[in-house]
């Protein structure tokens, strides 16, 4: 099938005109049977960016969620609010409640609404923890096997339980979403807490396939050893990944070294890029 990926919201804009930049990432995927949105950043810019980019949020098949934090998941009532009942995808512990704690910040990270609101404005919510199609060649990859051992939690997140005691968040509930396009697979990342490599094998694993068309989104490598980014790289030459577009949790540092080792392989995933495939 012929696809083409849009970024929605993201750090950082490309397009000249009308566009916001915000910390956070969704992105408007055209199909040839239909259209999607994977994630919503913070709420903060989805509606004035899909209006400028021309890409309606009223007529979508369905919304996918990567995980469970604000800067995914903000933007889901605005869109909700445009486009009514619509099926909305993710893993089970999405709700979780969740926060960041460093020094002296303490800051809620999660959905900041409760699922009962959402459900109101039309969200009909269809959770599951393994690989699901989502559309003709669209998938969600379900829970992602930690199987490196240099792909490390971020010691800064915890989870909260009911009696409000904290424990480390591995972020279970981290989704990728697969295309399976025209010009090979397409794997989008939403912040790939799972980590890059253990995402990449598990779609290669189920997928039977030997190389990949492309990869876009946020990379979580802005907090990685240089062991993790030194085999996320060897990775990405091993399937020969044609197009890497980096965005949202990456960093200037970063990408600017993937840029230097990818060269015309490398791509900035900004506000208005787009991805054909």
């Amino acid at each position: 099938m012929k696809t083409r990926v849009t970024i929605l919201c993201e750090n950082s804009v490309g397009a000249p005109f009308d566009v916001l930049g915000e910390h956070g990432f969704a992105c408007y995927v055209e199909t040839d049977t239909g259209n999607y949105l994977f994630d919503t950043g913070q709420g903060l810019t989805i509606t004035q960016n899909a209006l400028a980019l021309k890409k309606d949020l009223r007529h979508i098949e369905a919304i996918m969620i990567s995980h469970g934090h604000y800067d995914h998941t903000g933007g889901l009532p605005a869109v909700l609010k445009q486009r009514g009942v619509v099926k909305v995808y993710g893993h089970p512990a999405i709700f979780s409640q969740r926060v960041w704690i460093k020094n002296t910040i303490n800051r809620d990270i999660g959905i900041p609404y409760r699922q009962g609101f959402l459900e109101s404005l039309g969200a009909d919510f269809h959770f599951a923890d393994t690989l699901t199609e989502v559309g003709p060649g669209v998938y969600l990859t379900g829970e992602i096997p930690r199987k490196s051992v240099f792909e490390k939690n971020d010691p800064h997140m915890s989870l909260v339980a009911e009696d409000t005691t904290l424990s480390p968040d591995p972020v279970r509930d981290d989704l990728s979403m697969v295309l399976d396009c025209k010009k090979g697979l397409i794997i989008v990342l939403g912040c790939a807490h799972a980590g890059m490599v253990n995402i990449i094998d598990y779609v290669m694993q189920h997928f039977g396939r030997k190389e990949i068309y492309a990869i876009i989104g946020g990379t979580h490598l802005g907090f990685a050893t240089e062991t993790q980014f030194d085999e996320t790289l060897r990775v990405i030459d091993k399937y020969n990944i044609q197009h890497v577009g980096v965005s949202h949790c990456t960093g200037l540092e970063r990408a600017s070294l993937l840029h230097a080792q990818l060269g015309s392989r490398f791509f900035f995933g900004c506000v208005g890029s787009v991805l054909e495939g």
